[in-house]
């Protein structure tokens, strides 16, 4: 499974869409059985509801699935799967399950070329590269802790309400234990977000959400008002120094440069020794928490940082 990190390309064309198309067959013919009924997180889509669920993806994400009993029955497996996967994050993704048999157009104005094949959406658009293929129900659950993860890190904390819930209800549901650090990061004021994190952290070291959203709010307190390139400028003129590379790492992170920021405090352990290893090798492992510990470049990234020490 590879490693999904959220961006914002450009938004799915939807336009003319939203009738069903001519011959397709009744929304609810062929759905997978128990996929998406009796699920407070998890809907089964058709020609009528899509744009509808594409705007709940203004709230939180909305994972849509693309399956088939017909054509591919790993991915009537999958969907299953996928909205008990919903369930256990309790609204901080909905599934959004789309029969292509039964409901073509969809497939068809988003240019689905295979089934199964996963999607998230954030603000009406994609937010990762398709995920085509079928996944395992430990596949899905650590790619959606990874994208928690992630979603915490920049401060998107809302959740979906129960579908038993969501009519007549108006506004998102956020988790009330990460509220005190959102809106310390709205305000600005990132000392009293990392300090709220930290209560969470304290509390309950295994909320992998507030560990990761407290390393992300660290490397944003250790980054305020830095010019970036000075910063780089500094950290070439002086590649042992502590830290610079460090600070220079964390613009990395800031930046999506996930890898860079990991592959050069990893090649400073390798040249450095005592103290300075050490603190290295500290700050190394902060930047993994930001990331998760379950990510692939995490991974890989303990065993290039465990070749560099041993």
């Amino acid at each position: 499974m590879s490693q999904q990190s959220f961006s914002r390309p450009g938004a799915v064309d939807l336009s003319g869409f939203g009738q069903p198309a001519v011959g397709g067959a009744p929304a609810s013919a062929g759905a997978p059985q128990g996929a998406g009924l009796g699920s407070a997180y998890a809907v089964e889509i058709d020609e009528q509801n899509f744009q509808a669920v594409l705007e709940e993806s203004r709230i939180a994400p909305v994972v849509l699935l693309f399956h088939s009993a017909t054509r591919s029955p790993e991915s009537t497996v999958m969907a299953r799967d996928l909205v008990t996967v919903a369930d256990e994050f309790a609204g901080r993704f909905l599934a959004g399950l789309v029969d292509i048999d039964t409901a073509p157009g969809i497939a068809q104005a988003m240019q689905i070329p295979q089934v199964p094949l996963m999607m998230v959406l954030l603000d009406g658009r994609p937010v990762t590269q398709p995920m085509p293929g079928p996944m395992s129900l430990d596949d899905l659950r650590t790619l959606f802790n990874q994208l928690g993860q992630q979603l915490t890190a920049q401060g998107i904390v809302e959740r979906h309400q129960p579908r038993s819930q969501a009519e007549g209800e108006d506004g998102p549901v956020e988790d009330p234990r990460y509220a005190p650090a959102q809106d310390a990061l709205a305000e600005g004021d990132i000392d009293r977000a990392v300090a709220e994190y930290q209560k969470l952290v304290d509390a309950n070291p295994a909320d992998t959400e507030a560990a990761a959203g407290l390393a992300m709010a660290k490397v944003l307190q250790r980054t305020q008002g830095v010019d970036l390139n000075a910063a780089r400028a500094a950290a070439a003129e002086n590649p042992d120094d502590i830290a610079a590379q460090t600070l220079v790492a964390d613009l990395d992170m800031l930046g999506g440069h996930v890898d860079d920021a990991f592959n050069r405090l990893i090649d400073l352990v390798r040249r450095t020794a005592g103290d300075e290893r050490d603190a290295a090798r500290t700050h190394l492992l902060g930047l993994f928490a930001a990331v998760g510990n379950d990510d692939q470049r995490v991974i890989r990234g303990r065993q290039n940082l465990a070749s560099a020490l041993f």
